[in-house]
């Protein structure tokens, strides 16, 4: 005997959608829950897998013939676009933007949008829905994640405004998770600087199920957080600004005076600024 889907989920069997970045953590899960689910999946990715187009989201050309061969295995319609393709580096907002900068805008904001308005038309024809993987960094600023911050922060508005302009044929949901320990926080890693123990940690699971479940709900649910925690914290940052600002300055002034980031040479101008030890180079 079958056991019935929540709820929550039955609107999903048969459904098709396109997942990007379908060949990382967040993707890959996603798409294995989904097709679990019954509904017909297809990925793009930088890296191509079965069932995963390969696809630059920077790229306009590959964006738009990827697009069109998942909607040609999908036989034209589409009524779920989900977004995870993303990256984090780490950077110092007070200096230029580097290339990694340059990434982040395109990989985080541009490459979603981009994805999306290939996807429009489909998405108007089935009264689709899109679920767009923001961050709870898009309302909480932390040192050296300023890249990744104004790129969520970006992509945010940018679900507003499609909601605004298309929310009558077309359901947006924006969905913010935490701190997951994923190959994203890689580059925060290697410059010394990861976010570990920063904010509180939430796992893949959270991630993934709380954007199915947004996919899954009768009415596109505009924001969703992926824990009780999320939640909260998603209030606090987003209607509580500078309390949030006061907080982050008293925990990052008590990791430094501890000799958090020591190693980092991107830290020497904040540890500077804090007025605690500068970490010196190590040698080689």
């Amino acid at each position: 005997m079958t056991t019935p889907l929540p709820r929550h989920l039955r609107r999903l069997p048969g459904l098709n959608a396109i997942v990007t970045g379908a060949s990382g953590a967040f993707g890959s899960a996603t798409v294995a829950v989904l097709r679990h689910l019954g509904v017909n999946v297809i990925g793009i990715d930088r890296k191509p897998a079965p069932g995963v187009i390969g696809c630059d989201i920077t790229d306009d050309e590959q964006v738009r013939q990827g697009i069109a061969e998942a909607l040609e295995r999908l036989d034209g319609r589409l009524d779920l676009l989900i977004h995870y393709a993303g990256v984090g580096p780490a950077v110092d907002v007070g200096q230029a933007p580097d290339v990694h900068v340059h990434q982040a805008l395109e990989v985080n904001l541009l490459g979603t949008w981009r994805v999306t308005a290939a996807a429009v038309p489909a998405l108007l024809r089935s009264h689709g829905r899109v679920v767009i993987t923001a961050s709870l960094l898009a309302n909480l600023q932390l040192p050296f994640a300023g890249a990744y911050t104004v790129s969520k922060r970006a992509v945010t508005a940018y679900a507003d405004c499609l909601r605004a302009e298309y929310g009558s044929h077309i359901g947006v949901t924006t969905v913010y998770p935490g701190y997951v320990d994923t190959p994203i926080h890689n580059s925060s890693r290697a410059t010394g600087v990861a976010l570990d123990g920063l904010v509180p940690a939430e796992t893949e699971r959270d991630t993934v199920m709380a954007v199915v479940r947004a996919a899954g709900a009768r009415h596109a649910p505009r924001d969703v957080a992926s824990t009780a925690l999320g939640t909260a914290g998603l209030h606090l940052f987003r209607y509580f600004p500078g309390t949030t600002e006061q907080i982050v300055d008293l925990r990052i002034g008590l990791l430094l005076a501890g000799g958090a980031f020591a190693d980092a040479e991107i830290a020497r101008g904040l540890h500077a600024r804090h007025g605690s030890p500068v970490p010196q180079p190590t040698a080689s």
